[in-house]
This record gives C-alpha cells, structure tokens and sequence, in this order.
C-alpha cells in the first residue's frame, strides 16, 4: 500500500437507520475489498428484510415530522450545507472513493467529489426556482397543480460512480420533500456510509435519510424493491438488474425511474478535427477504466481518416499509464473487482474468437502483480454482429470499425437495443444536425463528450432506461401532481 494509501483509515460500513449507525440484527456482514491491492479495507453489514423493513418505518415516520413543515428556505439550506460539507471532506472523501473503486485520485478529487457537491448546491438553487401550472378555462374555471413529495424512495446505486451517481439521485429526492432508503453497491460502500454522518451534520432530521448495505438477491436490494412501503425505485445499474426490479416493483406498482446500460457509438467523420477527436476519445474510451455508461465503446471511423485515425489513437493510448491509483502518474486505476476483471478479460477472449485483432492492450500491465488492472485495448476486424460489439462491456476495451456512408454508419449507430448515447464528430453544421436527429440515443453530443448541463433531460431510450433527469425533469419523478379546478 502507497504511503498516500496509509494516511486513509480503513472503515467498516454499517447501516445509518433514523440518525444512526447499526450492525446487521444477525451480525452478517462481508468484506470490502481494494481492487488495486486486493487487501481488505474493512467489513461492511449486510442488511435484509428486517433491515430495510426498519429503514422503510423510519423514513415512513419521517415524512410527517420535522422534514415536512421544514420551510423552503429551511430546506434549501440544509442543501446546500450538505454539498458543502462534501466540498469540506473532499480529500477524504476523494481517497476512500479511490480506495473502493480502484480510480485514479486524481479523478477522484477533480471530477467525483466536486460533481457530488455540485448535485446539492445545483438542486439547492433549483428548487426556490420550481413552478407549477395553472390554466384559466375562459370564464368557467381555473386549474392550477399542487406539487407533492412522492413519499418514500428507494435509492439502488452503482458501483462505478458511486458518490457522484447517488448525490444524482438523493439531491432532488431531498429537494421534492422525500424520505428515503438507500442500498449502496456492494463493492463501494464507503462514501455512501460518510454521507450518513454528513447528512446528519447538515441538519436533515432523523429517517430522512437511511442507508441499508447489502447484495441484490435474496439481501437488501431485493427487500427494498419489493417492500410494499416504498413508493418508488430509482435506479441506475445493470439492465438485467433493472429488470429484476421491474418484476419486484409491479406487485405495488412503484414509480421507476432508470438509468442502465450502454453501448455508444462514436462516429467520427472525415471533416473532424483529428487531434480534438482523438484527445477526447482517449477520455471517452478510457476515463474511469471504461466504467462508465456513457463511454463510446463502439467508434465509426469514416474511411479516409481511418488508418490515420487509428494510428495517432494507438500511439497516445499506449501513453497511458496504468497503476497505482495513489500515484499521480497514473491514468488508468483498477477495475472494480474479481468478477468483474474475469468479464471484461472473457470478452478479449471472444473478441480473438471472433476474428478480431488486439491492436494494443488485452492483458495485465508488466509489473502489476496484484490488483485488477488493465491495459487500455483497441479492437479492430469485427463485424457488427460480434458479441463483443453488441454487449456491453464496460472495461477499457473499444472496437474501431471504418464506415464509407452517412446511412450506413447511422444504421450501424443505432443497431442496437441500448440507447443512452452517442457522439457525433464532424464540422458540417447540416451534417451534425441530421444525424443527431436520427440516432436513438437520450443524449447526443456533437464535437464533444460528458460536457453536461444539468437542467437538461438526462436518461436513456430502449433498454438503457425509463424517464429523464436532471432539472424539471428530476422533480417530476420526486413529485406527484394534484389539479385543482374551481369553478368560477
């Protein structure tokens, strides 16, 4: 372990139930391993039934006290103190993210933790902003909408971002007047555990916020998606998970809100700034080892900048270093763990089956004895009906494939069942618009790649998700509307 490493405590993660930390009744529990030293960082508690059945109670009771005569500047404040204790704790805070996911630090402390912040101050601000209708139905009636919370929320997180992905999500929670229940992944639950303690620091009131640990199956995930108390599910993960909850979920007809899987296309086109192209793809590929949704696994190149394209991307990929995720130099961390190491290394594998050729990468960098890592890999030579170009991967591993027509790399584009993203390279202004237009994402970025604001509608088509975020979009989810018609 670096010496950065051995400044950070390790911790055992338990349950915060009504403002406070609990073990699992039946003292079951598992450990939290380093996936870039594959050491144990501490014991987390594993909830169940009886766990979340008394989270649900308390957030339950907490939506009729202190929570729901709070003022609206009352509540913005506690808001926006909750994003700046956040900004307080962030070396902290960034170094236990690193330790759970394997990250580099550096993207840790510039991207995460100023992003989880961010979330706060962002819906903070929002919320004194949020309207409702009202409608004069010529001289017979006015209309006008009650905006209310939707009640008790279950909050199922990721493990790729997962301070940044579950402050996405509890910020407008919190900002529509929710209570909630929380079950962190699995593999990184030690910043959902300070955001707890943080919570509780800002002044949000006891079983506002709950946070139950545990697995999906038969464990805490389950519980919460079944439980006939909660009134919604949001959700971001793995779509097959979120079909699972789907199922769990209808028995009470809970809301459902999800963000899931991708498969991107990046289609670059011959008119593109090559340089721009190719510093923003290496991010786009490789950022966060390729553990992110929205990562353009799948690049168009058309066929006069291919060879050219691909050797420039080749030359600075292999410039990046892998390793330690404590040592500044690095920029590619570990993947996430075990599991998930096997999966991403099986797909390499097929790709090799499959006819493809490994450009770069493909296996564990020299000298890295221990711990999950990665090269960054560059697939080329497979056609559209690959597994390995259909199914999502999400490890540092990308195919290239050359196109020669608009149509054609649009059809390719969207072949898909997911459709969270897509970026579109080119300096044809009637170009970008017309095949923005016709590619089935929930987000198209043309010249550019994560650039997010976040008043705009965030969420996916097809199996990648149901319903947007971000702004108004969020609180439609957080809220339920009532009309009121008098009659004049």
């Amino acid at each position: 372990m670096s010496a950065v490493q051995d400044q950070v405590r390790s911790m055992d993660c338990k349950h915060f139930i009504n403002g406070q930390y609990i073990s699992s009744f039946n003292g079951r529990s598992f450990d939290n391993i380093n996936p870039a030293t594959e050491e144990v960082l501490g014991k987390v508690s594993e909830g169940g039934k009886e766990e979340i059945d008394l989270a649900v109670g308390a957030a339950r009771r907490a939506l009729n006290g202190p929570w729901k005569t709070m003022t609206l500047n009352d509540r913005i404040a506690v808001i926006r103190r909750i994003g700046d204790i956040i900004l307080e704790r962030k070396d902290e805070l960034a170094r236990l993210e690193s330790l759970d996911t394997g990250k580099p630090l550096w993207l840790s402390s510039s991207v995460d933790i100023p992003r989880s912040a961010f979330n706060f101050h962002f819906f903070a601000d929002y919320l004194r902003s949020v309207g409702n209708e009202a409608y004069h139905t010529d001289d017979v009636a006015i209309n006008y909408s009650i905006r209310r919370p939707v009640g008790v929320v279950g909050l199922i997180n990721p493990w790729n971002l997962p301070l940044l992905l579950l402050t996405w999500k509890l910020a407008p929670c919190l900002a529509a007047g929710n209570t909630c229940v929380i079950k962190p992944a699995e593999l990184t639950p030690m910043t959902a555990t300070i955001l707890g303690e943080i919570c509780r620091e800002a002044g949000v009131p006891d079983g506002v916020v709950n946070i139950v640990n545990g697995f999906g199956p038969d464990s805490a995930g389950s519980a919460l998606s079944e439980h006939p108390d909660v009134d919604a599910i949001s959700f971001t993960g793995e779509t097959e998970t979120g079909k699972i909850i789907m199922k769990a979920a209808s028995r009470s007809l809970k809301k459902l809100s999800y963000e899931l899987g991708g498969k991107n296309p990046n289609i670059i086109f011959a008119d593109a700034d090559l340089d721009e192209v190719i510093e923003t793809t290496l991010k786009s590929s490789f950022i966060n080892q390729g553990e992110v949704c929205l990562c353009g696994s799948r690049i168009y190149v058309e066929r006069p900048v291919y060879e050219q394209f691909l050797h420039k991307f080749t030359a600075k990929a292999k410039e990046l270093v892998v390793g330690d995720p404590f040592d500044h130099h690095s920029k590619v961390g570990a993947l996430v763990g075990a599991e998930h190491y096997e999966r991403v290394t099986g797909y390499i594998r097929l790709a090799q089956e499959e006819g493809g050729q490994i450009l770069i990468g493909g296996k564990r960098p020299e000298g890295l004895e221990r711990g999950y890592f990665l090269e960054p890999t560059i697939i080329t030579g497979l056609n559209r009906n690959c597994r390995v170009v259909r199914e999502e991967i999400f490890g540092p591993v990308v195919t290239v494939m050359p196109f020669d027509e608009e149509e054609e790399v649009i059809a390719q584009a969207n072949d898909t069942h997911y459709g969270l993203s897509a970026s579109i390279w080119t300096n044809d202004l009637r170009r970008a618009h017309r095949v923005a237009g016709r590619i089935e994402a929930g987000i198209v970025w043309v010249n550019t790649w994560f650039l997010r604001d976040l008043r705009t509608p965030f969420g996916g088509m097809k199996q990648s998700g149901i319903g947007r975020e971000g702004g108004i979009h969020s609180f439609e989810f957080y809220t339920e509307l009532t009309n009121v018609c008098i009659k004049l």
